[in-house]
Parts: structure tokens; C-alpha cells; sequence
């Protein structure tokens, strides 16, 4: 597999530290409020990725933090605790704030197919890992106190900026938004690694330390995190482009001054959803859920079929016209898959091996999950019985995961069901093969023809004609046969 690495700007073969293993870390959620879609656009990314590195055969061990301390309005060192700024705003404590919206985000991520880490670990349970971590930093000389709080030195790295070579005017205190001067810093782009005097009177969460009663920094987090569950080497680090500064450019400064050598090889980062007004922030006000998109009639795989028809370092624009575009498409793609109900042969081996080589060769390439959604379409088309088809969509789907085979079986019995209703109606009787899908087919041609529809009728008879079945029209209804 070539995967883009944000560190190196440049697409390189995947390797790990320890051959066949991949250890993985996603940044988690603040869980201060609902993941908008923009948010859970990185996740599914993510989740494809991993389910794709265990296709190629990889033993995936993936880990997530959930913030529920110490993630500052700014993303920097500035502003309110956004754990506090949820609480205040529902008038309930911060365990309840983080309980109630880490439960909604996994509700999420259930709808769309997200499968959960490994590891999951909020950043609350490993308090005494921090002060651990932050003492060997101050002892190694890469940390002092100032102000009753611990700051990273980042005047003793060779190297800060990992991701852009920025120039120092551009970082300066004062031109970067939504960051103030911190007069306690001894160079300008030094982090909390541990806040000792909160910056508000009625901060909810501090634990005792060496240096006084307090909160950890929100990078500190992920390192620890990290270490404890996936080692000392990283291979593979994911999140949001928002996150490569200053959050993970943070997390390496202090975790290779902590660990005294390479901390992570490969950076993947997802780059935005934006609206027609710009980039979606929470920030902003309203913003868009899951659950607001089921409100309005979306099933959330659309949405996750609309995120892997773009590649995820491209920033993907939404609108309410785009989604329909993918969810109109989805719903077809499921009705194709509902008409393989062919029984006839066996599954083709060798025609299978070669659909899974070139559908690792193509999302292999940076995980172009565009061309696996081409893929399916090949397979689809392709001159294969239709047992071959269904195994190669499913194992597909199991990188995908938009429940093809699941959704076009209740489809079927749905078409089934109405097919049913009609003929006991008094409407119109078919009679066939007991095969559900085509006695919904035929129907849907009468009824075509009933109201006139002359086109769609054609159509639907050529769709059964290219399936290999004849219409034969009876008073009172059709029979069907296959030819």
C-alpha cells in the first residue's frame, strides 16, 4: 500500500515497525457536544483505512483518546476548557457532559458503520500517567515551571515545525486567531503541560501533582495515551488537517524529547467538509448531525457513500443537492445488488482473485476509496454468474462497509411485501419462480403501464430481459419465467 505522509509531503509504501503489525492512534472527540458531519467525515476516512490495512492482512491494533479535559477553546493554550463551556451550557456537571455526548458519538458511528478502536481511553482515567510523563519532561530539561504552570521548551528542539516550515512571523503571537500572549512562555510557541492556576474560578476537573493542584494540557493527552497502549513507536497517527498544528506538532515535540528517539513514521491527515459559506465549525452555531440528517429522510450510509466518492485529501463541499446526488446513487447501487439473485454455479475463484487485486491495487494507491466505489460498479457489470458477484461485493463491502448485501436483502423483502399486499388487494396476481425481487419488477411494469408510463415500462422490461427473464401478461395479472 502507498499512503501520502503529511511529515514527509510525499507518498511513500506503508511499512511498519514490527512487520504484519500496524499500531494505529486516531485523535478522538472533545466530547463537550454532538461530532458534527464535518468531524465524522475524518472517522470514517480512518475507518476505512484500518479496515483496509486488515485486508491487506495487517493485525491492526487501534487506539482513541476521548477528551473530556483539558481541550482549550483556541486549540492552543487560550480560551475556555470546552468541557466547562458544554457544561455551563446544559447546566449539568462535566462527567454527566462527557457521558452523554461520548455515547452519542459511538451512536454515531454505529449508523455509520464505524467500527470502535480496540482501545478507547478517556483522557480522565490516566492522570498519573501524565504527571509521570511531564516530570521525566522537566527532568530531561525539556519542561519548566513558570506562572504555577509547566511549559514545553521547544527552543530545545532542532526541528518544531514538522509539517510546514513556517516562518516565525506567520506563528507570531498576536496574528494567529484566537491566540493571546501568554506572558509566562518563555518563547512563543511553548505549550501547557500542565496547567497549575486554572484560568477559571470554577474549573470543574484538577487533580493533585508535584507542582500543585491541577488540569493536564490537551497535548500531553494524546502522547500518553498513545505510549501506554501502542508503545513506543507509532506507525500510523491520524486525524483532522486542522490537528497537524498545533496539536500533533506538539505531540511529537514532546514525545521524542520523552522518549529520546522517532516517535511516528506515517501522518494521515483528512482534510475539511465545507459548506457553500465555509469550513463546518460547531463554533459557528447551528451545525449539521447525523441525527438531523435522518430528520430529513437521509439514510447515514448516503453520507458515508457521498464522503468515499472523494478522496479524503481533497476538502469535499456539502450541500443538501450534493448528498441527494449520493444518496439517489447509493439507493441504486442497492437495488442492482437486490436483482443478484441468480443461484445458478458456484463463485468463480479466479474471477474473484483477479476483482481483489485490482481492488487492492486501486485503493492501495492513498486509499482512493473513489475508485473501490468503481470497483463495485466493475463488478456489477462484469460477465460472472451472480454468486460471484455477491461474494465479491461482500468482500468489498467489508473495506466499504455500506452494508450492501444487508440493505439489498430488506429491499427485496420489502418489494416482496408489497408485491404481496397488491395481489391479496384483488390488484394484480404474479406468478413466477418464488423469486421476490422479480415479482416486484414485474409488478412495478404493471403498474408503469397502468398509469400510462410507457417508458418506464420498456425499461423495466428490459432490465428483466437482461436478467433472462420473460413476461408473459394473463388476465388479471403476469407470469414470468426465466429463458
Amino acid at each position: 500500500m502507498y499512503l501520502y505522509n503529511s511529515a514527509t509531503h510525499k507518498k511513500e509504501e506503508f511499512q511498519t515497525h514490527t512487520p504484519g503489525r500496524v499500531e494505529m492512534y486516531t485523535c478522538g472527540p472533545t466530547v463537550y457536544h454532538f461530532a458534527h458531519i464535518g468531524n465524522l467525515r475524518s472517522y470514517i476516512m480512518e475507518d476505512v483505512l484500518e479496515k483496509f490495512l486488515r485486508y491487506e492482512g495487517y493485525d491492526v491494533n487501534r487506539v482513541m483518546n476521548i477528551t473530556d479535559v483539558g481541550h482549550l477553546a483556541s486549540d492552543a493554550d487560550t480560551g475556555e476548557d470546552k468541557m466547562l463551556k458544554g457544561a455551563k451550557r446544559e447546566n449539568k456537571s462535566v462527567m454527566d457532559i462527557a457521558k452523554f455526548y461520548t455515547d452519542a458519538f459511538f451512536d454515531d458511528c454505529a449508523k455509520l458503520n464505524i467500527k470502535t478502536p480496540e482501545v478507547v481511553q478517556p483522557a480522565t482515567g490516566l492522570i498519573d500517567e501524565f504527571i509521570k510523563t511531564v516530570s521525566a519532561l522537566i527532568d530531561k530539561g525539556y519542561a519548566y515551571l513558570a506562572g504555577g504552570n509547566v511549559y514545553f521548551d521547544t527552543s530545545k528542539l532542532d526541528r518544531y515545525y514538522v509539517f510546514n516550515d513556517h516562518d516565525e512571523e506567520d506563528l507570531a503571537v498576536g496574528v494567529r486567531e484566537g491566540v493571546e500572549e501568554d506572558q509566562n512562555k518563555r518563547n512563543k510557541n511553548d505549550f501547557v503541560l500542565w496547567f497549575t492556576k486554572s484560568k477559571f474560578e470554577d474549573q470543574a476537573l484538577k487533580w493533585d501533582s508535584p507542582w500543585g493542584v491541577g488540569y493536564p494540557g490537551w497535548h500531553i493527552e494524546c502522547s500518553c495515551i498513545s505510549m501506554k497502549f501502542n508503545g513506543e513507536y507509532l506507525d500510523l497517527h491520524c486525524g483532522g488537517v486542522d490537528n497537524a498544528f498545533p496539536h500533533h506538532t506538539n505531540e511529537i515535540a514532546q514525545s521524542e524529547a520523552y522518549l529520546g528517539h522517532p516517535w511516528c513514521r506515517q501522518w494521515f491527515h483528512v482534510h475539511h467538509l465545507n459548506t457553500n459559506s465555509g469550513k463546518m465549525s460547531k463554533s459557528k452555531g447551528e451545525f449539521l448531525t447525523v441525527s438531523l440528517l435522518e430528520e430529513k429522510g437521509y439514510d447515514p450510509l448516503a453520507y458515508r457513500f457521498f464522503c468515499l466518492q472523494s478522496h479524503y485529501r481533497k476538502g469535499l463541499v456539502f450541500s443538501w443537492e450534493n448528498l441527494d446526488n449520493a444518496a439517489g446513487a447509493y439507493n441504486k447501487l442497492v437495488k442492482r445488488v437486490a436483482a443478484l439473485t441468480g443461484t445458478e454455479g458456484g463463485v468463480d475463484e479466479e474471477a474473484a482473485a483477479r476483482f481483489k487485486e485490482k481492488f487492492l491495487t486501486q485503493v492501495g494507491n492513498d486509499l482512493n476509496t473513489s475508485m473501490g466505489i468503481t470497483c463495485l460498479y466493475d463488478v456489477l457489470k462484469a460477465p460472472v454468474n451472480d454468486a460471484t458477484k455477491r461474494a465479491v461485493l461482500a468482500s468489498f463491502d467489508s473495506v466499504l462497509s455500506l452494508s450492501l448485501l444487508e440493505k439489498a436483502a430488506a429491499l427485496r423483502e420489502k418489494e416482496a411485501a408489497q408485491a404481496k399486499s397488491a395481489a391479496s388487494a384483488g390488484g394484480f396476481t404474479v406468478q413466477g419462480e418464488g423469486d421476490p425481487a422479480i415479482d416486484a419488477l414485474v409488478l412495478q411494469r404493471a403498474e408503469a403501464k397502468k398509469a400510462k408510463n410507457f417508458a418506464e415500462a420498456d425499461h423495466i422490461r428490459d432490465e428483466l430481459k437482461a436478467q433472462g427473464v420473460e413476461v408473459t401478461d394473463v388476465p388479471g395479472g403476469a407470469v414470468w419465467k426465466r429463458v
